[in-house]
């Protein structure tokens, strides 16, 4: 194997599929990316048995082969050469020699045969989907998925399209995140599909502009970004009914300044404690009083401006849960509907539907 790559696009490659990447991986092998040159292109691969993530990028082929290199090892040395210009070939035994300007470094790697293989989906016919549209909507609902690993089938967000719509849905049992959106291209298709959390994240650093295909298999899918393939196991299992949670929209709405209201909570959550997490809001009419107190430590106290002309309503709620979709909607004001100090406080903007639970107070 000997090929020539742009330091810049060989860094670019390397951080697409790092993520899945471990250094506390029970094998070797996994802590190591799979390095394919054929004519004027090398793929670079990693998976950590549950995901695997490849790239392509150009480079200038003058052999063609495979090796894996260690991931950390050969993109610390990568980041530190001194030229854009690298040559990379391969001797016998997995040596791998790396060359910029004066500078070389040799390093082992291991055999391409022991690299575990990604799976492949034949089935079915693929989805497009738009990348900007699937980016938006995981940054409105990827915050709600539960990291208890006791409720395992909450630790991941539900896709489905039906009947020409995409929904994402997304709780943690104190929350709750919505959204569905119209397809622009039509799809006869049904998904019904539950992609862990990791698979999220990789998914929101990686979508760009331009459309996806997506393809589904026994337990796995396939998101297919053009220059780059994300294949995952699913989560299986039964997704709780999240319609039956969904309250109907209520007259009782406060509506406010999200930035003032996002500051508001920001400062009054200095205060929180993992004992004492409840910020108190209490809803008068056209002024909204956010306060905290928390024993041994001190109060915060701060007046918003609101329009509100239902019932004086004081309730508490987990701050983050509100800082989380404050920080990530674009509307300048937004409404929280409000019925009692027991019932959910529900935010709909567009589709997108965001519960929260109240806290007790006290």
């Amino acid at each position: 194997m000997k090929f020539e790559v742009q330091k810049e696009l060989l860094l670019n490659g390397i951080q697409k599929i790092q993520g899945v990447i471990t250094s506390r991986a029970t094998l070797p092998i996994l802590s190591h990316i799979l390095l394919e040159v054929t004519q004027d292109t090398l793929r670079l691969t990693a998976t950590d048995l549950d995901i695997g993530i490849s790239c392509v990028i150009p480079v200038e082929t003058r052999e063609s082969g495979a090796i894996t290199v260690p991931a950390k090892r050969f993109s610390d040395i990568i980041k530190e050469l001194p030229s854009d210009t690298i040559n990379i070939n391969t001797k016998k035994n997995n040596l791998i020699i790396i060359e910029a300007e004066s500078c070389q470094f040799k390093i082992l790697g291991l055999n391409k045969e022991d690299f575990p293989k990604l799976p492949e989906i034949k089935e079915g016919r693929a989805i497009k989907l738009e990348q900007a549209d699937l980016k938006h909507m995981l940054q409105l609902t990827s915050f709600a998925v539960s990291y208890d690993e006791t409720r395992y089938i909450l630790n991941g967000m539900l896709l489905q399209i039906q009947d020409n719509k995409l929904t994402l849905v997304s709780t943690d049992g104190k929350r709750l995140a919505y959204f569905e959106k119209t397809l622009q291209q039509t799809s006869d298709k049904t998904v019904h599909i539950i992609i862990p959390i990791k698979v999220l994240h990789e998914l929101s650093r990686n979508l760009q502009e331009g459309t996806l295909s997506l393809l589904v298999g026994h337990n796995q899918a396939l998101f297919d970004l053009n220059d780059m393939i994300i294949i995952s196991r699913l989560i299986e299992g039964e997704f709780p009914d999240y319609q039956q949670v969904i309250p109907k929209t209520s007259d009782n709405k406060m509506r406010v300044s999200r930035d003032g209201f996002l500051l508001a909570l920001k400062r009054a959550s200095l205060l929180t404690t993992p004992d004492y997490q409840a910020v108190k809001l209490e809803i008068f009419k056209n002024k909204l009083v956010v306060s905290k107190s928390t024993p041994d430590i001190g109060e915060h106290r701060e007046e918003v401006s609101i329009v509100y002309q239902g019932k004086e309503i004081a309730i508490g709620f987990n701050p983050q849960y509100l800082i989380d979709v404050l920080k990530n909607l674009g509307e300048e004001t937004i409404e929280l509907e409000l019925t009692d100090s027991e019932k959910p406080g529900v935010i709909r903007v567009n589709g997108y539907v965001y519960i929260v639970l109240p806290m007790r107070l006290g």
